[in-house]
């Protein structure tokens, strides 16, 4: 015995009830719990469908459905992570490298020809942070406009729109920068420094403009069902 349609409609919004908010989640419990309900039948073609839902929420624990999506999330995040780190490799390969390196050397010799202080290491520093914040504050109001439009929310679209695992890390710069003393004698510590101030701000460009740009193809990579929902 199979689902019927109405009853399909109720799985998802048994999902949504227990907090499970992304379209992409919900469609996978629901493939996983119709499934489960259509094995019970078979064996006993008399329990009723609340039954068969029931016995099969309670094989997820006490907390549901939460460490389905904890997992989830967790795997969405380092695929999110892995694109950005692929596209950060190819501004180290030709062509890309050479813009890169000039960028490098230009900072560099910035810094070196300036009479700069520790005040205005932590200046420029921060000046990049807060860039990196407005473009995530951007990223957020686009995604809450989409989902409005679109009426789904996609996990991985989230991420990309607003979540990143790593924007925690953007104070690393900032915090590794306050414990120098820059003199024009430290030249690795220029170069150090250059080095990361242009990686931030490529990061920046990858998760602001080049990861955004390829959205639909990467969640249709990633869901097979994206392209069939709109």
């Amino acid at each position: 015995m199979k689902l019927t349609p109405p009853q399909i409609d109720q799985l998802y919004t048994f999902t949504r009830q227990h907090y499970v908010e992304y379209f992409d989640l919900q469609t996978e419990l629901v493939d996983h719990l119709a499934n489960s309900i259509e094995e019970q039948w078979a064996e006993n073609p008399k329990q009723s469908f609340e039954e068969a839902l029931q016995m099969e929420f309670k094989k997820f624990g006490i907390f549901g459905f939460m460490d389905v999506v904890e997992q989830r999330k967790k795997a969405m995040n380092k695929k999110y992570s892995k694109l950005v780190w692929l596209h950060f490799k190819s501004f180290f390969r030709l062509p890309q490298i050479l813009g890169t390196l000039l960028s490098i050397l230009l900072v560099f010799q910035l810094l070196k020809s300036i009479t700069i202080s520790h005040e205005v290491v932590a200046i420029l520093t921060f000046m990049i942070l807060i860039s990196f914040w407005v473009g995530l504050i951007r990223m957020n109001r686009k995604r809450k406009k989409t989902v409005k439009e679109e009426g789904k929310k996609w996990l991985l679209k989230d991420i990309i729109y607003g979540y990143s695992s790593l924007a925690g890390m953007s104070y690393l710069p900032f915090q590794i920068f306050l414990q120098f003393e820059i003199h024009h004698s430290n030249l690795i510590t220029l170069f150090f420094m250059s080095f990361f101030m242009v990686s931030m701000v490529i990061i920046e460009y990858i998760m602001f403009f080049v990861i955004p740009s390829k959205a639909s193809e990467y969640l249709k990579q990633t869901y097979p069902e994206y392209e069939l929902a709109w």
